[in-house]
C-alpha cells in the first residue's frame, strides 16, 4: 500500500512518517524540497501514481490572511483534483479545533476553505481537527508581546503533544474514511495564560503575563470554549502537559553532540 504524506518534512509530517515506518507501507514524502509543490501542481501526478491514501499535513508559510487563503485554496484544489484522477481511496487532512468558530481570524477562514474543498471533492475523506500542539505554545506566547509584558487570553485550551497528533493521524488514515470531522485533544484543560506562564518558567523567561479576555488570538477574540473540543467525535491523547514539559526542559538542557 502506498501512502503520500503531503508536508512530510514538517513537524507533524516527519513524526507521522516515523509512525508509519515498519508497516510494510510505501511512503511518499511530498513537499517542495522533494520536488512536489501542491500550490503549483508540480510533481503531483508522479507522487500520487499507484497511491491509495493521502494525508495532508501541509501548512501555509504565513498566518497572513491573504497568503494563507491563497495557499490553502490553490493547494487544496490541485491536490484533490489530482487525487480524483488517481482514484485515491482515503484523504486525511489535519485541520484545527475552532476552525468553524473563528470567522474573524483570516487564517482560520483559510483553513475552513481547505475543509470545504475536501468535502466537495469526489474522494472519501476524514478531517482531523486538532487542538494546539504543546510545541506551538512558545509561538503563541511570542505573538502576545506588548512592551515588557505578554497580554494573553485566559480562554480554555486543551493542547496536545505533536507525537500524539501523528499517532492519531496514522490510526485514522489506516482506518475507514469517515466523511466527517473528528477532533483530537490532549487529556487536560488549562487557561491559555496559565500554560503560557509554565512555558515561560521552563524557559527562565521573567516577562510578566497579563490575562486579558479582549486580547486577540491571531486576530480574533476568543470565547471561553473556542479552542477546546466541541460536539464532534473525539480522540483524547494520553500525553500530559507536565510530562511533555519535563522532556522539553531535559532536551533544552542536554549538551549538543
Amino acid at each position: 500500500m502506498k501512502i503520500v504524506v503531503v508536508g512530510g518534512t514538517g513537524l507533524i509530517g516527519s513524526k507521522l512518517v516515523d509512525a508509519l515506518a515498519g508497516r510494510s507501507l510505501e511512503i511518499e514524502i511530498a513537499s517542495p524540497s522533494r520536488g512536489v509543490d501542491t500550490v503549483t501542481g508540480e510533481g503531483l501526478v508522479e507522487a500520487l501514481s499507484g497511491a491509495q491514501m493521502v494525508v495532508d499535513v501541509s501548512n501555509s508559510p504565513t498566518f497572513d490572511q491573504d497568503a494563507a487563503l491563497a495557499f490553502f485554496e490553490a493547494s487544496g484544489r490541485n491536490l484533490l483534483a489530482a487525487e480524483e484522477a488517481a482514484g485515491i481511496q482515503h484523504h486525511v487532512v489535519l485541520s484545527a479545533v475552532g476552525t468553524d468558530r473563528l470567522p474573524d481570524c483570516g487564517y482560520f477562514r483559510a483553513k475552513m476553505m481547505q475543509e470545504v474543498i475536501v468535502r466537495s471533492a469526489n474522494v472519501p475523506y476524514t478531517i482531523v481537527r486538532s487542538t494546539p500542539f504543546f510545541e506551538y505554545i512558545n509561538g503563541i506566547v511570542e505573538t502576545a508581546e506588548e512592551g515588557d509584558a505578554l497580554r494573553i487570553s485566559p480562554a480554555l485550551i486543551q493542547p496536545i503533544a505533536g507525537d500524539d497528533v501523528a499517532l492519531a493521524l496514522r490510526d485514522v488514515l489506516l482506518g475507514r474514511a469517515q466523511n466527517r470531522e473528528l477532533e483530537i485533544a490532549g487529556p487536560d484543560r488549562f487557561r491559555l495564560d496559565e500554560i503560557a506562564r509554565e512555558i515561560l518558567a521552563a524557559n527562565e523567561d521573567p516577562r510578566p503575563i497579563v490575562a486579558d479576555a479582549r486580547t486577540p488570538y491571531f486576530g480574533a477574540v476568543l470565547r471561553n470554549d473556542t479552542l477546546v473540543p466541541g460536539d464532534h467525535q473525539r480522540i483524547v491523547a494520553p500525553t500530559r502537559f507536565e510530562d511533555w514539559l519535563r522532556r522539553y526542559v531535559a532536551q533544552s538542557l542536554a549538551p549538543a553532540n
